[in-house]
């Protein structure tokens, strides 16, 4: 029986955290051949060349597709989208994969899904339907979710939204996250090996740090980093684990901003990338969690750790109330930061649910994708659902 051609491509770190456990899954799926493709930031010396963490974790990649340019400027981020479409039209034109799957809302994941789409090749997207209002993310996410055949959302909330799109209700399913699935079933670090990894003293408290660029805002990142710098220096008792920016237009501004500050503070280090087992074992023993990262709403809380949201770049996202939301000031941010320091604050966090928690969320996901993968009935030809609802004027 000849076997269904699997393409998962991943870009990020974080993507290759979230895919792990379905990649697992999906590898003892005897219908299925997988096929891992590591593209952009997995690729980049600058970014810590973390394909290497899917070959540690026993995977293997079967291609590496290079399209970072080493610019981080809006002009080049879009030349990188042009050049990654190239370099995956010649690759699916070459492998013949029967579907792609594709996470969340990366510009590397528009130009892979846009490409797949041209090919007539299905997509099957993770994590759509959310809404991250400071971010091109949220064009892209819905972008991506028109595209796609197959859909999988954290919450019924986002099911609903990808729904809205237009797209058939009998092809979108609710299945929680699996950041929190990687929380539950991870062997993490302990803090003796953690500090060891990192070499870096962890005794007393310490936060996890992570800035990227807003990139619906025009030139903030610099003023962005130097509010956050301002708010870590009115906590010196503080230990901080930054991690740099994502490579998004200005993410650089915010890396050399990083870079020169813990060339001048001891208790800060920075790092290219914690790697996905690192950085969860990071946020497991920290005091709270700093910046604007989407992890910081949807995994944190499974901690029971407090996040420190700066700013507009998550505005849109369901949050846990252990999540702080607070403007990109230093007067704001630190304000945030003793909430999440009050005891009483800390031990009610540890209490909370996280709304991204689902059961056996990487299991559906399979379960699912093979029920409807190998009838291979499949019509690209999507009607479009309305949905019956009064317009607010």
């Amino acid at each position: 029986m000849k076997k269904i051609k699997i393409c998962i491509v991943t870009a990020t770190r974080a993507e290759f955290g979230l895919l792990r456990p379905i990649i697992e899954k999906m590898k003892s799926v005897e219908e299925f051949e997988i096929i891992i493709v590591a593209t952009g930031m997995h690729l980049s010396p600058e970014f810590g060349l973390t394909y290497k963490e899917i070959e540690e974790c026993g995977f293997t990649v079967d291609k590496k597709i290079e399209m970072q340019l080493s610019s981080d400027s809006t002009v080049s981020v879009a030349k990188t989208m042009g050049l990654t479409m190239i370099s995956f039209a010649d690759y699916f034109d070459e492998e013949k994969p029967d579907y792609v799957i594709v996470t969340a809302d990366r510009y590397e994941a528009m130009a892979v899904a846009s490409t797949a789409m041209v090919m007539r090749i299905p997509i099957i997207h993770l994590f759509g339907g959310e809404t991250t209002e400071g971010a091109i993310d949220e064009s892209i996410r819905h972008s991506i979710s028109k595209m796609s055949y197959l859909h999988f959302t954290t919450l019924e909330e986002y099911r609903k939204r990808v729904i809205q799109l237009g797209e058939d209700p009998e092809r979108v399913f609710a299945v929680g996250g699996t950041g929190s699935e990687n929380i539950r079933n991870l062997k993490l670090l302990s803090l003796e090996q953690l500090e060891a990894q990192l070499d870096f003293d962890l005794t007393g408290d310490y936060a996890v740090v992570t800035l990227h660029p807003v990139t619906l805002e025009n030139n903030s990142a610099e003023k962005q980093v130097r509010e956050l710098l301002l708010a870590c220096d009115k906590h010196p008792e503080i230990k901080y684990i930054f991690t740099k920016a994502n490579s998004d237009a200005d993410g650089r501004i915010i890396n050399n901003a990083l870079i020169q500050y813990c060339k001048e503070h001891k208790n800060a280090k920075v790092y290219d990338s914690l790697g996905y087992m690192r950085y969860l074992s990071a946020v497991k023993y920290s005091a709270f969690v700093l910046g604007n990262s989407s992890s910081g709403i949807m995994e944190v809380p499974s901690f029971g750790v407090p996040t420190v949201d700066i700013g507009d770049r998550e505005r849109g996202r369901l949050r846990a109330a252990s999540v702080i939301n607070c403007a990109p000031n230093h007067e704001s941010i630190v304000e945030a930061m003793d909430k999440a320091l009050d005891s009483e604050f800390r031990n009610f966090c540890r209490t909370v649910d996280n709304p991204y928690s689902g059961k056996n969320t990487s299991s559906e996901i399979v379960r699912i994708i093979k029920e409807h993968v190998i009838k291979s009935d499949v019509d690209l030809k999507k009607k479009f659902y309305d949905v019956d609802f009064e317009v607010k004027r």
